[in-house]
């Protein structure tokens, strides 16, 4: 039908228009790319700023039956512009793909909500059920994320499975908005028993930051879908990287992760290594530019030799890598038949290093796999350990304090005369995840009456040293002298603690002598960063020894090491006094 208005259009200009009207419909006729339920104006160029400039498009809209695809990249549209465009948008129930990237050029930031507004309002209202949503390349700031707001809360995307935002400098509030977003759509889907199935999130060149990447890690968590995620050149060091690895944990469909250019360090590259023992899925992996460094990259090696047997490409590149880890990395790859590309470009592992690391590959008869070691930067110094780990320090303090506001992209800086707020965060819904990663009094009363029971699904009680470490993060908000939170925490770990001991497989010793060490009251043979203990940790403890649950034969052992003099107790002696009476009392009975 759409081919047949055309060809009316062409016949009827033909005796209306002169020459150069007819070379003009031409080139409007091929610049219109028509596929099956795809209407494109893709990369046309042009200003759309009145709903007048838009006539001939809404029309043609209007007309399009069973419209699935709308293509508007490569243009620039005013708020006037989109609104009439969501007017035709209002009866195309079949609708399903948004590419709108870059179509905002030249215009002023202020412009961009209220066009998506009437964007996303025009779906709604038809009823659509997407599955691509792309606005990619659209510096709208954290206002832009406000902008699709609602859309992304609403039914209009319970099927969504790609979401891409590509450079369009949501800063952290941008983000923490859109994690919230995302967080809504599944709990609001999932009660409609259809949970959003999310499987591909694309938001590079962002400035996300730790906070804004912690907050979408949270949503990722929840959702667990994901098979793609692309989150390069977000400024997010090794906190939100972390938290970005346990979310990976979480979804085990996931095949390509690219957290290319971010800074992992150490501690970063640990917690992915982690995340990839999970991780049976993964085909690429883009580390490249991330400060993993050599022992990050030996613990990633390590997870690779372990696991990920379809794995297709690992970059690693400009890294501060040196030669013993790359070579260890290059044997991680042996006997993975899938492997298209090893990248190890950029790194300090010197002439030498780079000709054992070609011979490494060649035994393994990868070595057309390894790619161009041409930017390698040489051997270390003999400084670079040092150096090394003042940088980890230095890692810990992060750059939030840039602001948002003060982010305007390049093109719009001549033409937008006001000064760009960011808009305040949503309040993140109550999380067990987030609790027990951060616990405080507050986070915990905000769970509501079935915190027990979330924070149980949240722990993993066939493992002790798991549950040992839940029972001394929940146990260190206990606050005495309020009803409410003691009550909620005593609550939490009768739940956790009757579920552990109730299992046969659970070892009890195990946990005992975990919780000791992470007290720092025994000694291990791994490195363990003992807690601070606190009086809630012994308050909590001589709760868990009275109740039917805990085993009789663990009060020995508590008991002696209450008894033993420690300077891990000395900030809390009238709590250790009174477990350590209580012990005494509870072996005595028994």
């Amino acid at each position: 039908m759409f081919l047949g208005l055309y060809t009316n259009l062409y016949i009827r200009s033909v005796s209306q228009m002169a020459t150069d009207g007819i070379a003009q419909l031409a080139d409007s006729l091929a610049k219109t790319q028509v596929t099956e339920g795809e209407l494109s104006y893709k990369g046309q160029g042009r200003k759309f700023d009145t709903a007048e400039c838009v006539e001939e498009m809404v029309k043609e809209i209007q007309e399009f039956k069973g419209l699935k695809a709308l293509r508007l990249e490569g243009n620039t549209y005013g708020v006037k512009a989109a609104q009439a465009i969501a007017r035709a948008l209002e009866s195309k129930s079949e609708f399903k793909y948004c590419y709108w990237s870059d179509m905002f050029t030249g215009r002023l930031r202020s412009e961009i909500p209220p066009a998506l507004n009437s964007l996303g309002a025009a779906l709604m209202t038809a009823g659509a059920r997407l599955t691509v949503l792309d606005l990619s390349d659209n510096a709208f700031g954290p206002d832009g994320v406000k902008g699709i707001e609602k859309l992304l809360m609403s039914t209009a995307c319970h099927t969504l499975q790609e979401l891409r935002l590509n450079n369009c400098g949501m800063g952290i509030g941008g983000g923490k908005i859109l994690a919230a977003a995302l967080t809504e759509c599944y709990k609001q889907s999932s009660a409609q028993s259809a949970p959003l199935g999310l499987k591909v999130f694309i938001a590079g060149r962002n400035r996300l930051e730790n906070d804004g990447a912690t907050a979408l890690a949270q949503a990722f968590q929840l959702m667990g879908s994901l098979e793609e995620v692309h989150m390069p050149q977000n400024g997010i060091n090794h906190a939100g990287v972390t938290a970005l690895a346990t979310a990976m944990e979480h979804n085990p469909q996931l095949r390509v992760l690219n957290l290319n250019d971010n800074t992992f360090t150490k501690k970063g590259a640990f917690a992915m290594a982690q995340a990839l023992k999970h991780l049976r899925n993964v085909q690429v992996i883009n580390f490249g530019d991330c400060l993993v460094r050599s022992e990050g990259a030996i613990a990633i090696a390590k997870a690779v030799t372990e696991g990920l047997p379809i794995l297709k490409e690992l970059n690693l590149s400009f890294g501060e890598i040196t030669e013993e880890a790359a070579l260890l990395v290059a044997q991680s790859v042996q006997g993975k038949a899938t492997l298209e590309k090893l990248d190890l470009n950029g790194n300090c592992i010197g002439e030498p290093g780079c000709a054992a690391l070609r011979e490494v590959m060649k035994g393994l008869n990868m070595g057309d796999k390894l790619g161009d070691l041409s930017d390698d930067e040489g051997e270390p110094g003999e400084d670079d350990d040092d150096e090394e780990e003042e940088e980890d320090e230095d890692d810990d303090e992060d750059d939030d304090d840039e602001d948002d506001e003060d982010y305007v992209d390049e093109d719009e800086e001549e033409e937008s005369s006001e000064k760009v707020f960011t808009p305040p965060s949503l309040p993140r819904p109550p999380d067990a995840a987030s609790f027990l990663c951060f616990p405080s009094p507050d986070k915990l009363l905000k769970l509501g009456t079935k915190r027990a029971l979330l924070i149980e699904q949240q722990v993993d009680v066939a493992d002790a040293g798991k549950t040992a470490e839940a029972f001394l993060k929940i146990s260190s908000v206990y606050k005495e002298e309020d009803e409410e939170v003691k009550s909620a925490v005593l609550d939490s770990i009768d739940s956790v603690l009757r579920k552990a001991f109730a299992s046969p497989s659970f070892q009890g010793y195990n946990f005992v002598s975990s919780l000791l060490v992470m007290m720092g009251l025994l000694k291990s043979e791994d490195k363990v960063k003992p807690v601070r203990v606190v009086s809630g940790h012994l308050q909590a403890l001589e709760y868990a020894v009275r109740q039917d649950y805990f085993p009789q034969e663990h009060i020995a052992v508590l008991e002696a090491f209450m008894s033993r003099h420690s300077q891990a107790l000395e900030l809390c002696p009238s709590a250790r006094n009174r477990l350590k009476s209580t012990l005494e009392h509870v072996r005595h009975e028994s």
